[in-house]
């Protein structure tokens, strides 16, 4: 067990950059190398295509690409990572994100190791569709569909994705892939059907 977390670590500073944070408690280093890190030129059709994907299935119009939405996405995540926020999921609650732009609502995923494709991060969020109750608009008790219901969102027509990686030393490696999407105009508004 010792053998394989000493080769573990070894092979992540191999391939770490120099960059580190450093507190009386720990020491945070971030990483920029994941094999399947995207440039969002090329990480921004993938978010594209999955996201409208979903739409056409429920016969919703496509989303556009919005490069601020992107860029304030990029933003934060980089303030996640890089500003000591340990790799955890944002606050994106509205208050929370109109201190900065007003920009409308979000869906963000979190994953345990190496980033997920920006497809397989959509498709995540699409499979809480079996949680939805298009009748009386509603999710199943005790599951989630709001990232669902936010990628078909009829009245959303921009999305602004970003992803990052970030890598945690204390008493384990710990390595998590964020991704955080924006959407404008918001979805998920209360009394209102995505479709």
């Amino acid at each position: 067990m010792a053998y394989v977390l000493v080769v573990v670590v070894a092979m992540a500073l191999a391939v770490c950059d120099t960059q580190y944070h450093s507190s009386a408690h720990r020491i945070t280093y971030i990483y920029k190398r994941d094999p399947n890190f995207l440039p969002i030129s090329l990480a921004a059709p993938q978010f594209l295509e999955a996201h409208n994907k979903a739409r056409a299935a429920v016969g919703v119009g496509p989303l556009k690409w919005s490069p601020s939405l992107a860029n304030f996405a990029t933003k934060l995540v980089s303030n996640m990572v890089d500003g000591k926020r340990d790799c955890n999921f944002a606050d994106l609650s509205r208050r929370s994100r109109s201190r900065m732009y007003h920009i409308g609502s979000s869906n963000q995923h979190w994953a345990g190791g190496w980033l997920l494709k920006p497809r397989m991060v959509v498709d995540k969020w699409v499979e809480e569709k079996k949680y939805y109750n298009h009748t009386d608009n509603s999710c199943k008790l005790r599951h989630k569909c709001g990232s669902y219901t936010q990628v078909v969102w009829r009245k959303s027509l921009e999305v602004g994705c970003a992803q990052k990686t970030c890598y945690k030393f204390n008493r384990w490696v710990e390595m998590s892939g964020i991704t955080i999407c924006f959407y404008s105009p918001r979805g998920n508004v209360p009394g209102q059907r995505p479709y």
